[in-house]
C-alpha cells in the first residue's frame, strides 16, 4: 500500500504544482499587462504633453501664423515707407509738403496760425497757412 499512496502523494504534488504554475503564470501575465498598460500611459503622456509633444507642436504653429501675420504686417508698413522715401528724393512737392507738416516752414507772404489744442486732440498742433 505505500506505493499506491505514495502515487496518490505525486499525483496530489503534481496537481497542485499544475495549478500552482497556471497560477504563476496568470499573475505574470497579468503583471505584464499592468506594465505594457503603464508604459503606454507613460508614452502617451510624452506625446502629448512632452517636449515635442503634440501640445508644444500646436502651440508653435499658432506662433508661427501669429510670426507670419507680423511679418506680413510689417512687409506693408515697410513698402509703404520706402514709397514715402521714394517720393521723397524724387518729388519736390513731396518734400514742401513734409517741411510744411513737420517744420512748420512757409513761402514768403503767408502766416501760420496755431489754434490751441482741444482736450480729446492729439498732442500736436496742425497749423493754418493763410495765402
Amino acid at each position: 500500500m505505500p506505493v499506491n499512496g505514495q502515487s496518490e502523494n505525486i499525483s496530489r504534488l503534481v496537481t497542485v504544482a499544475g495549478t500552482a504554475r497556471e497560477r504563476v503564470y496568470g499573475w505574470r501575465r497579468k503583471a505584464a499587462t499592468v506594465a505594457v498598460g503603464v508604459l503606454a500611459l507613460g508614452m502617451a503622456y510624452g506625446v502629448v504633453f512632452g517636449n515635442n509633444g503634440i501640445t508644444v507642436f500646436l502651440h508653435k504653429r499658432q506662433e508661427a501664423r501669429s510670426l507670419q501675420q507680423q511679418m506680413q504686417l510689417l512687409q506693408a508698413e515697410n513698402d509703404r515707407l520706402r514709397g514715402h522715401v521714394d517720393r521723397l528724393q524724387n518729388d519736390p512737392g513731396a518734400i514742401e509738403h513734409q517741411a510744411r507738416e513737420e517744420l512748420h516752414y512757409t513761402r514768403a507772404g503767408e502766416v501760420i496760425y496755431t489754434l490751441p489744442v482741444a482736450p480729446n486732440a492729439p498732442a500736436t498742433a496742425q497749423p493754418i497757412a493763410n495765402p
